[in-house]
């Protein structure tokens, strides 16, 4: 017996991996969060499935799930949206199967600020601009953020910034960043990336509070920040130059010096 943790991607439930949807199918329990993974991914749990929301039930109550399968020799699907290594609760509940032990694996899924940057067309890290992105959030009932990463800290790296979880405290959000990226700061917000009702919101630092009022719910949303969001942000990396050379391609320059050479070699054989 096996619990499985998978990644359920951020909504489309097309955006499942193959690994994800073939040990779902492979698997007679199914714990999942009922509010953020759709019945799409559901639909590959095999007939006769035990199937749990798990929204309203606390650790423990989860784990007596995960306890009751293992007694009775059942593997264990345990799915949680995005990608589990962030905001997962992954973690805890690993500790206790670790505790019981009971085995697990662990296979990943798309994380949510990749699908939001699909909804807003843009590649997070420019060349020439940001190379970096931090994913962060404020702080919320559930878990403190460290007073070493507040969004003033992350603010002063110059980064694009995906902050999760935060869309509640938008005005936070601004008031906080607005002295480090300025009012004309590429500004986005993206709820629910992937699913059939997405909704994107672009604006500046400045005017995003009034784009954003009323457009989406107040959660299930990342507010993007950054200069790489601009669509007519343009950096070309030495990657596709045309004399970058690298383990699998020549330089153009390098291509013709050795054609050239070859000639040269062909020429004295033939007149030796």
């Amino acid at each position: 017996m096996t619990v499985h943790f998978i990644g359920a991607g951020p909504g489309a439930p097309d955006l499942l991996t193959l690994r994800g949807r073939d040990l779902i199918a492979a698997s007679p329990v199914c714990l999942y969060a009922g509010s953020l993974v759709p019945a799409g991914v559901l639909a590959h749990c095999p007939p006769g499935a035990r199937i749990v929301d798990t929204s309203a039930l606390c650790l423990e109550d989860i784990i007596d799930e995960i306890r009751r399968a293992h007694e009775l020799g059942q593997d264990v699907a345990r799915l949680h949206s995005g990608d589990l290594s962030v905001w997962s609760a992954m973690g805890e509940q690993l500790h206790a199967l670790r505790a019981l032990g009971i085995p697990y694996t662990i296979t990943p899924g798309v994380p949510s600020f990749a699908a939001a940057a699909a909804e807003l067309g843009c590649e997070l890290t420019v060349p020439g601009m940001s190379q970096s992105v931090v994913l962060t959030r404020l702080q919320g009932r559930a878990s403190p953020v460290p007073t070493t990463e507040s969004l003033e800290q992350f603010a002063r790296t110059g980064a694009t910034l995906a902050i999760h979880l935060s869309i509640h405290a938008l005005s936070d959000v601004v008031r906080a960043l607005l002295p480090y990226y300025g009012a004309d700061a590429p500004t986005a917000v993206v709820w629910r990336a992937s699913w059939p009702d997405a909704c994107v919101v672009r604006a500046t630092l400045g005017t995003i509070e009034d784009a954003a009022v009323g457009q989406g719910p107040l959660h299930t949303a990342i507010i993007m920040v950054g200069r790489n969001l601009d669509p007519d942000a343009v950096g070309r990396s030495r990657l596709y130059a045309a004399d970058y050379e690298r383990r699998h391609r020549r330089s153009r320059r390098m291509a013709v010096d050795a054609v050239e050479g070859m000639d040269t070699e062909r020429g004295a054989c033939a007149s030796s």
